[in-house]
């Protein structure tokens, strides 16, 4: 498997554009029809659960002519992965294995990837990529507060930063008052964190005195979680930013699978020369061409590696919910709409369904209200129907009497828009946990089975 060059690069202005960022569609399809072809005859030749998968379906790499024979080979999900742990999806011997990450394992086993030095560089130059479409370049300072360790985030968005020739600040998560502190003293022009953790930044800058929007920050490049235009908006104002987001997740690569254009904010280009994605209904899937939903249609998101050689990955269920959308900044690459949710952090509430992304896009247009809530599902004693509340804190010049008025605003509008009951708790600012990270929106509190 090979990849593009510095000589294959074009330059666009003041940026450099790989030469796959820049050729036309029906080119891009012919790569990936190419690469998807090897791509299967590899994992079915070198990881026994691709040969049994495939076998029991009935399908051979053979059968795979033309993008959307894909539709006829079975799904990967977290639960095959977890069932060939540690190192049973790995397609290479031990040796050529150059690097190991792992999920956090606790809701089950954890799932562990591997990358050989091939995949490393994939990965760097991807994440430099997607870094490059959101305003970041050589030269500039990055303060990375993505978690390093296991997690994919740290080491990978580190990684692509140098590859861009960024100088990097690995600071890690958690320690806000020491990030604070670096920001002010580096003066870094880039941060790279979760949307959660920025705002728990920002929010303690407020606390000490500090306008976030007096830094040296320019650009924030924000993932590892969903987050909404209000949210985005909320970032950009008050810490005078262009904020984008950037896509990923551990099993099909780590960050860097999708990032976007700091011209257009408008979603996600994936970036189809190493990822070939499709949308199947979360709900009721089936393996096969007609289950695939077409562009525009909103669904959960499926990836094929195209290029991975130490953990090729066939048609894996990331349970992320969008829709593909054409290309604008990158026409040749699809553009992944805002991610709505996770299948598996859905709420279905007396029959509605219902996400965290949904509380907060509405609880954004509410002046008094801010964006630190939780979400608590309950069943009272002696009652069949779940209880939702809603715990959002007021902002700091609000009074109890208007966001008692803003409670109500609230839980009307939830109703109306979601279409399902619930409580509202205004509690003061700084009640709610803060995020160090991946920030925990959903706290179920139901009697267990």
């Amino acid at each position: 498997m090979t990849t593009p060059t510095a000589e294959s690069a074009l330059a666009t202005g003041d940026a450099v554009l790989d030469r796959e960022e820049t050729i036309s569609r029906d080119e891009l399809e012919a790569l990936q029809l190419s690469r998807l072809q090897h791509t299967v005859a590899y994992a079915y030749d070198r990881v026994p659960l691709y040969k049994r998968k495939f076998d029991e379906a009935g399908v051979h790499p053979t059968d795979l002519r033309e993008l959307s024979d894909l539709g006829k080979f079975p799904f990967t999900t977290k639960e095959d992965l977890r069932l060939e742990y540690p190192f049973g999806m790995f397609a290479v011997p031990q040796k050529e294995i150059a690097r190991i990450h792992a999920s956090s394992g606790t809701t089950g086993r954890a799932t562990v990837v591997g990358y050989t030095k091939q995949d490393l560089a994939d990965w760097a130059k991807l994440v430099a990529r997607s870094l490059r479409a959101s305003g970041v370049r050589p030269g500039m300072k990055v303060h990375n507060a993505y978690g390093y360790g296991l997690f994919t985030g740290g080491l990978g968005a580190h990684a692509g930063a140098e590859a861009l020739g960024c100088t990097v600040i690995p600071i890690s998560g958690g320690q806000t008052e020491r990030q604070i502190q670096l920001i002010q003293d580096f003066e870094p022009d880039a941060i790279l964190a979760t949307p959660t953790y920025l705002l728990t930044i920002a929010d303690a800058m407020i606390k000490q005195g500090i306008d976030p929007a007096s830094t040296s920050l320019k650009y924030a490049v924000l993932g590892a979680e969903p987050w909404t235009e209000e949210m985005r908006h909320e970032l950009e104002v008050t810490m005078n930013i262009k904020a984008c987001d950037i896509y990923g997740l551990s099993e099909v690569m780590g960050p860097g699978v999708a990032g976007e254009a700091v011209e257009t904010q408008d979603g996600s280009h994936i970036w189809e020369d190493h990822f070939r994605p499709e949308i199947i209904d979360a709900f009721n899937p089936a393996v096969g061409v007609d289950s695939v939903l077409g562009d525009g249609e909103h669904g959960e998101l499926v990836f094929t590696s195209l290029t991975k050689e130490a953990l090729p990955i066939i048609r894996y269920r990331t349970k992320d919910l969008t829709r593909l959308l054409p290309g604008t900044a990158r026409p040749a690459h699809r553009r992944m709409g805002r991610i709505t949710g996770r299948s598996d952090d859905m709420i279905i509430l007396r029959g509605v369904n219902l996400f965290p992304s949904q509380i907060e896009e509405i609880a954004l247009r509410i002046p008094e209200l801010s964006p630190h809530f939780q979400l608590e599902l309950t069943r009272p004693e002696g009652q069949r129907m779940d209880q939702l509340t809603v715990r959002i804190e007021r902002r700091d010049a609000v009074s109890i009497e208007s966001s008692a008025t803003a409670a109500k605003v609230l839980q009307q509008q939830i109703k109306i828009h979601v279409g399902s009951s619930c409580t509202v708790d205004v509690v003061d600012p700084g009640s709610l946990e803060r995020s160090n990270g991946k920030l925990r929106r959903i706290y179920d509190l139901r009697p267990k089975a």
